[in-house]
């Protein structure tokens, strides 16, 4: 019997991830019509306990003295907090309708939570965020405090010449996930960036639009098939991620090489690129490369783009799953045959 706390963790070969896909499995996307984001702003700060405020307030000195010394900070962009997210089903068709519910954080807040999940409350206690919070509890219902922070991830393929991109995060970020390869693009949804000055509903296509641009110079004018695949939670570091497949029509893995080459705005993030044939036999030969180090929840991403691929291929067809698990059967295959000669 499952017990409290326990959500399956994503599974790809042998590669056992921190990844609970919590809506989604590739087959067809969330429409953006049907994902409601609730979020009045300025109306609900998250609450933080009192030894998270504490932490909180050493990052902050910590910050300003390495501001003030001319090394390397972190800005305290505002962001939200995830109070709650909840999946129903339209009537007729049963396709998703998701209902995000947000509240105003910003990244100390996340830096705070998301670095002391382990470290104890208190002197002399083994208490810990994790075992109070998160341990013999169901992970998805945490309070607002553990999720400062939601991640927009894209899978990107290049239209031109079917390449799937993957970049490796950089030594100087923030965070748990320095030096790991992750998806193509991410962005952290922030109130300055990306809730609308009219009052509109925000929409996380636009913060798909926005990582496209700051990460890999795709402008709003480029032609993009831009579709939401589901939403997943990173259960150790526990972050919640929403998953896109991004196909640029009209660029090449060259063409983003050279826009990137000319210059873009978060370039200091990713220190190397991959590209790498769209198929699924060469996405999952690269995916499970012995030795290679991924954030906890881009295979998940990777693996529902390349099932998103094969059922448009088959024309919409659902079975073009099956497709992708041959293909994982065949590259498990591989591994045990390299390793047999090694």
């Amino acid at each position: 019997m499952e017990e409290r706390g326990d959500r399956d963790k994503f599974i790809i070969g042998n590669l056992v991830t921190g990844c609970h896909v919590f809506e989604g499995d590739g087959t067809r996307p969330i429409r953006e019509e049907n994902v409601r984001i609730i979020y009045e702003p300025e109306r609900r700060r998250v609450q933080l306990p009192a030894e998270v405020q504490r932490w909180r307030g050493e990052i902050e000195a910590e910050q300003q003295r390495r501001k003030a010394a001319g090394q390397h900070f972190a800005w305290n962009n505002p962001r939200f907090a995830v109070e709650s997210i909840i999946v129903s089903r339209t009537n007729e068709t049963e396709e998703p309708l998701i209902q995000l519910s947000l509240c105003d954080a910003d990244y100390y807040d996340f830096l705070a939570t998301s670095i002391n999940l382990d470290t104890p409350l208190r002197e002399g206690s083994d208490a810990t965020l994790r075992s109070q919070y998160l341990e013999n509890a169901d992970p998805v219902k945490a309070p607002a405090f553990l999720s400062c922070s939601f991640g927009v991830n894209v899978a990107v393929e290049t239209g031109v010449d079917g390449k799937m991109v993957f970049a490796r995060r950089s030594a100087v970020v923030e965070g748990h996930n320095k030096e790991r390869w992750n998806s193509s693009v991410n962005e952290g949804m922030a109130a300055n960036h990306d809730s609308p000055k009219d009052g509109s509903p925000m929409r996380l296509h636009s913060v798909a639009r926005r990582a496209l641009r700051e990460e890999l110079a795709v402008q709003d004018d480029d032609p993009v098939e831009l579709e939401l695949l589901g939403f997943g939670l990173d259960v150790h570091n526990h972050q919640w991620a929403a998953f896109y497949r991004a196909v640029l029509t009209d660029l090449s893995a060259d063409d983003l090489v050279t826009r990137r080459s000319k210059g873009v705005e978060d370039k200091w993030e990713h220190d190397k690129f991959a590209f790498v044939s769209a198929d699924p036999d060469s996405v999952l030969d690269f995916l499970l490369t012995p030795g290679r180090n991924w954030t906890p929840c881009a295979p998940a991403l990777f693996y529902l783009a390349l099932v998103r691929g094969a059922v448009l291929a088959r024309d919409g067809n659902p079975s073009g799953r099956l497709d992708v698990e041959a293909a994982e059967r065949r590259a498990m295959k591989r591994l045990r045959e390299a390793a047999a000669v090694r």
